[in-house]
């Protein structure tokens, strides 16, 4: 047995051993596992690391902690273990011990105060899927604590069920236009620092026109957004990551967010009902939510909970 760092190119093997573990749940694709692995900025490569015997991979832990040198800033204090999983022959043996406490050293050498699962940029999982109780007991008796559990919700729709676009008085919602980019990443620097912020940056980063972004203008000015995302995105987005566990296309809508001066007005869920018109003109049939806690908001527009996930910390 060894450990070796973590090596691009051991993605297929990687790949095969989580899609072994927990593919029937979560399929893993190498364009996903690349996109949210290996071409992750905030990838630490001090903490990840390959489980090898005979030559076969037999697990692997990769972690990450923010390292990006753009204007948007996250807590550097924070590390993530973005995903840990050992071939089911192997478990019992120490292989997942070894492998964690290899990363929670070089986290806590880095820097890094507080240990959080999943919920890392370019995120697989809000936290361990609440079906895995094992998985939960196992973390638990290494220190992790447990905080908010967080749902995927889905909806399904007939080829007849038609949403429109709401009709509300002084406020319209379009797609965002090309030429109004810097508007937008204005409203959400202003209104949604962080992480919606950060994810906005790097869409248009990697080529998005505005086709994913329904916006809430009153005049010309933006109140309000929520994002949508089909197979024609940019990139792979959080919404969309399990898109093969479903017959057809699959589509998604998050997040979304309204001007604190302009809430209480019943834009919340009209911007949610605008984004899935959007997204039903494109005769997508299924529509996903992630990370979301707000069950019976959603609830009141026909979603269901689909997954829903356990949220885990450590302190260093």
């Amino acid at each position: 047995m060894k450990y070796i760092p973590l090596d691009a190119r051991r993605l297929p093997e990687l790949v095969t051993l989580w899609n072994s573990a927990i593919g029937t749940d979560f399929p893993m694709r190498e364009d996903l596992f690349k996109q949210n692995s290996f071409d992750d900025e905030n990838l630490y490569t001090e903490g990840s690391f390959i489980a090898i015997e005979d030559d076969q991979v037999i697990g692997f832990i990769i972690s990450k902690r923010w390292q990006e040198n753009i204007e948007i800033q996250m807590n550097s204090e924070i590390g993530w273990i973005q995903a840990l999983i050992v071939d089911s022959s192997n478990r019992g043996k120490g292989v997942g011990s070894a492998l964690l406490n290899k990363a929670e050293i070089a986290l806590q050498n880095s820097g890094c105060k507080r240990i959080l699962l999943g919920r890392d940029p370019w995120h697989y999982f809000p936290g361990i899927p609440f079906e895995y109780e094992l998985v939960r007991n196992w973390f638990e008796h290494r220190g992790y604590l447990a905080a908010n559990i967080e749902s995927d919700l889905v909806k399904h729709y007939e080829d007849d069920e038609i949403d429109d676009i709401p009709d509300l008085e002084n406020v319209q919602f379009t797609l965002l236009k090309e030429d109004e980019k810097g508007q937008l990443l204005e409203f959400l620097h202003r209104c949604f620092p962080g992480r919606w912020e950060y994810e906005a940056y790097h869409y248009f980063k990697k080529g998005g026109t505005g086709r994913e972004f329904v916006v809430l203008k009153k005049g010309d000015k933006i109140i309000g957004f929520c994002r949508i995302n089909d197979a024609a995105s940019p990139y792979i987005a959080q919404n969309v990551y399990w898109s093969s566990l479903f017959q057809d296309e699959l589509g998604g809508v998050g997040p979304l967010g309204i001007d604190s001066g302009e809430r209480k007005q019943g834009y919340g869920l009209a911007i949610v009902k605008a984004g899935i018109a959007f997204l039903r003109k494109r005769m997508i049939h299924h529509i996903v939510i992630d990370w979301t806690g707000l069950t019976d908001f959603y609830g009141r527009l026909g979603f269901n909970v689909w997954k829903e996930y356990q949220q885990y910390y450590k302190e260093l």
